[in-house]
């Protein structure tokens, strides 16, 4: 199992089955696991471990912030991020030793913030880091099928979502472009254009449009560079060719 092994925690059914929903959705993390009270909560961390709990504060019993001190009593806690309607419990959570604290309705730009801070404070048991941005999960049909980044020519931003373009088709996965270029940076690719990364390698040729702007072209079509950015994918472009690592051949 690749990825976060993440806690849901909420004693809203409704609540919980969302925030499972989008956990699920994102990339970095591997495996959910939801409970609908704090004592099930308690009792699935001291008989597993998970790398993450995304706990909400108000619920009966025992509440979200008495179980967060009680977690942070463990030999090797768990990362957690707080979820909640109520904006007033923020002092308290961060000085619990909480990463984030996000307010309901939790937005995905919000939620992939959240999930970097885990990634970076996390350390999996028992196995090694991964590298999760490697491959990402794509849902359709209710089927789930893993597109890799090496096979990926370029990405669209679309919303919420992002359009990775290949050889063999588009694929819309839920992820701002923003938090894609953080974790694919340094890994061959180029913001070229405000909506647009690309893979470097990937490009075949530059061209000009009818309106003298530039263009990237792919196999998966033309990608616009826009006049900020221009001249760093030029440079790019040369050291690439220089290095015998531009164009469909080198993917």
């Amino acid at each position: 199992m690749s990825g976060l092994r993440v806690l849901a925690v909420d004693d809203l059914p409704p609540a919980l089955d969302e925030l499972c929903r989008m956990l699920r959705e994102a990339p970095e993390v591997g495996e959910v696991v939801g409970a609908a009270d704090a004592l099930k909560a308690l009792k699935l961390l001291q008989a597993d471990q998970f790398d993450a709990v995304f706990l909400d504060i108000s619920m009966p019993g025992l509440d979200g912030l008495e179980l967060a001190s009680l977690l942070a009593k463990l030999s090797e806690p768990p990362v957690i991020v707080f979820v909640t309607a109520h904006d007033g419990h923020a002092v308290t959570a961060y000085g619990i030793g909480a990463v984030d604290y996000l307010l309901k309705p939790v937005r995905t730009e919000r939620l992939s913030a959240a999930l970097a801070k885990v990634l970076r404070m996390a350390t999996p048991a028992s196995r090694p880091t991964p590298d999760a941005m490697a491959a990402l999960p794509v849902e359709s049909g209710g089927r789930t099928r893993y597109v890799r980044r090496d096979d990926v020519l370029f990405v669209e931003a679309h919303g919420d979502y992002v359009r990775l373009h290949t050889r063999g088709g588009v694929h819309l996965v839920r992820m701002p472009i923003s938090r894609l270029e953080e974790y694919w940076e340094g890994t061959g690719f180029s913001r070229v254009h405000r909506g647009f990364l690309l893979a470097v390698g990937a490009v075949l040729e530059l061209r000009s449009d009818t309106a003298g702007g530039l263009l990237a072209h792919t196999e998966a079509g033309d990608v616009p560079v826009s006049r900020r950015h221009a001249r760093d994918l030029r440079d790019r472009l040369l050291e690439a060719a220089q290095r015998g690592q531009l164009g469909s051949d080198s993917r």
